[in-house]
């Protein structure tokens, strides 16, 4: 598919009932993921900056924006990339960089509203809205109709008001994010509040504990579940617990029942 049938399968996605967009981290799991029937895939910064040997937020522009292309000219489903802070802080700078973004070939992408400095964790309103207008006019601008998700840290940054958030939120919305998402609400009321205040516009549920099914989450009115950096998380937890009981034990019993990889990533 081209990048605008791959924006416009994605904004079908949004449209009505709910879908599962799990994260890949490198392009073969994304062709993996693509492969077991996802309809559509994300990014995670998380789980992009471990297979580099670093923490999540560290990695340069550039590296991001070189993985993005990678993993969406990888597969031929439609790609939401978690562009953190749209890589700056400043509108200006916001706008240019979601401008490069668009050009690697995805279908979406997210601009959140945390600082990284925890005396002041979340940007103030005013510059949060203009990074979010900016990120609207360059995705306006390039003609694509990429799928803009703003998203609300504050569950994740340490401000865990729901109605600053729901505030937030639904600011996001009116300065032209077609998708809106609070990383971390876990609790029923929080995300129904979410889904009121995103009016007619889908929300985002992460989903990276078993605190709820998908069938749950469909229910509440929940339009697009991501995992964010979970599955790396479940995968690095098999390395490490096979490469801990060789180096403790020196038996290698991790190594049965595995899958064929080789044969997951063969043409047909």
């Amino acid at each position: 598919m081209t990048q605008d049938e791959r924006v416009a399968e994605f904004r079908r996605l949004h449209e009505d009932g709910c879908f599962v967009m799990p994260n890949p981290w490198d392009v073969g799991t994304a062709r993996a993921l693509e492969q077991l029937g996802f309809p559509a895939l994300a990014t995670t910064s998380s789980g992009f900056a471990w297979t580099t040997g670093r923490p999540d937020t560290v990695v340069p522009l550039d590296e991001v924006l070189a993985h993005l292309r990678a993993v969406a000219s990888a597969v031929g489903v439609p790609v939401n990339a978690d562009f953190e802070g749209g890589y700056a802080v400043d509108a200006d700078q916001v706008h240019d960089n979601v401008a490069l973004a668009v050009g690697t070939g995805i279908a979406g992408l997210s601009i959140e509203d945390s600082t990284g400095d925890p005396d002041e964790p979340l940007h103030d309103v005013d510059l949060a809205l203009d990074r979010i207008r900016a990120a609207r006019a360059a995705i306006d601008a390039s003609g694509t109709g990429v799928v803009l998700t703003g998203r609300s840290e504050g569950l994740v940054a340490g401000r865990p008001d729901i109605d600053e958030i729901v505030r937030r939120l639904r600011a996001y919305a009116e300065a032209g994010a077609d998708c809106l998402y609070a990383p971390r609400a876990t609790e029923v009321e929080h995300i129904r509040a979410i889904i009121a205040a995103a009016g007619p516009k889908p929300v985002n549920l992460l989903i990276n504990a078993p605190f709820m099914t998908m069938a749950e989450a469909a229910e509440l009115g929940v339009r697009r579940i991501s995992v964010g950096g979970t599955l790396a998380r479940a995968a690095w937890g098999g390395f490490l617990a096979a490469a801990r009981e060789i180096a403790d034990a020196g038996t290698f019993t991790a190594f049965t029942g595995l899958p064929d990889v080789d044969g997951l990533m063969s043409p047909g």
